[in-house]
């Protein structure tokens, strides 16, 4: 096993790549699950789509596992050869608050969650500012259990107050910058300029597909 995305993120090929089609591609993203000038929340599942094909474009859809085992919760993707799994996170705006590390609506889960918690993915963590400067970090699983030890609980979580409906466990803005800026993780500025007009109808391929045969 080894670590293939530290050199895949430090290449100037696909450096260059990922900052000149990450912001269009995920325009398109908020395009398809926009709805009266609203975008919804299935741009999450959108933006994870096009960072697993990133993976499946550069190391091969024969290398690239998507239909994750019950057993790795976390991840969202894992990639072989690579020493661990892999979780996508995306959040939009300036800060880093809100990033949830699970979604739950029982006070049982959370009490379980937190208790029982430990890192077990490497995180790619990508920051959209349109109109702004963003990133794309990639934290490796050694860094993320490095500052929750370091940590502890509740430093590392921003927990839903009691009394209230749990909508998920954050992970800090705190820690989430202590992971981010750890000289260990791979940070790529992206300048989220928004794309001129973008000539993209979501339903296109639909119609296409509803002709075929």
């Amino acid at each position: 096993m080894a670590d293939l995305l530290t050199p895949f993120l430090q290449n100037e090929f696909w450096v260059s790549k990922i900052k000149r089609r990450l912001p269009y591609l995920f325009r398109i993203a908020e395009i398809e699950s926009s709805r009266g000038g609203h975008t919804g929340m299935e741009v999450g599942s959108l933006r994870e789509r096009i960072i697993v094909a990133l993976l499946i474009y550069k190391f091969g859809k024969e290398n690239v596992i998507t239909n994750i085992p019950i057993t790795f919760p976390e991840a969202d993707v894992i990639l072989k050869g690579h020493d661990n799994p892999i979780s996508i996170k995306t959040k939009s705006g300036k800060g880093l608050g809100g990033v949830k590390i699970v979604w739950t609506v029982d006070w049982q889960k959370v009490e379980e969650f937190v208790k029982d918690y430990t890192p077990t993915c490497d995180l790619i963590f990508i920051q959209v500012v349109w109109n702004n400067t963003g990133v794309f970090s990639y934290v490796p699983l050694r860094v993320q259990r490095e500052i929750f030890n370091s940590y502890g609980v509740e430093r590392y979580f921003k927990l839903p107050k009691r009394g209230t409906n749990p909508r998920g466990i954050e992970i800090s803005s705190e820690a989430l910058n202590a992971c981010i800026s750890h000289p260990l993780s791979v940070n790529l500025e992206i300048d989220w300029r928004i794309p001129d007009k973008i000539n993209y109808d979501p339903y296109v391929r639909w119609v296409e597909l509803w002709q075929e045969e």
